[in-house]
């Protein structure tokens, strides 16, 4: 289980997250998968990278999910919301999957 990406995870939850709200119609249960996936998330980044990359990267999830709601009248929701499921992917396997599985394959 520990070997498990947590880049899916993050992208996934804003997708989900805001397809729940959206579908239902009731903000706070997109609300509850965000509110689970990023704690999920926390806890394998401070494992897998350090309290410090884990602060960042859930900087970079809270961050990317309030801008997606600025830059949403713009670009349209889902594109606003796939942008920062982008970005929030990348940051996680950068900065805790892919580092993680380099510092692995270097021992």
């Amino acid at each position: 289980m520990d070997r498990l990406p947590t880049w899916p995870v993050a992208a996934g939850s804003l997708l989900l997250g805001f397809g729940v709200a959206q579908a239902t119609g009731i903000r706070p249960l997109g609300g509850i998968v965000l509110v689970a996936a990023a704690t999920w998330c926390t806890l394998r980044w401070r494992r897998a990278a350090g309290a410090g990359r884990a602060g960042v990267l859930l900087g970079v999830y809270v961050a990317a999910f309030a801008v997606s709601h600025l830059i949403a009248d713009t670009l349209g929701s889902w594109p606003a919301v796939l942008l920062a499921a982008g970005v929030t992917g990348f940051a996680a396997w950068e900065l805790a999957d892919g580092g993680a599985a380099r510092r692995t394959a270097a021992v």
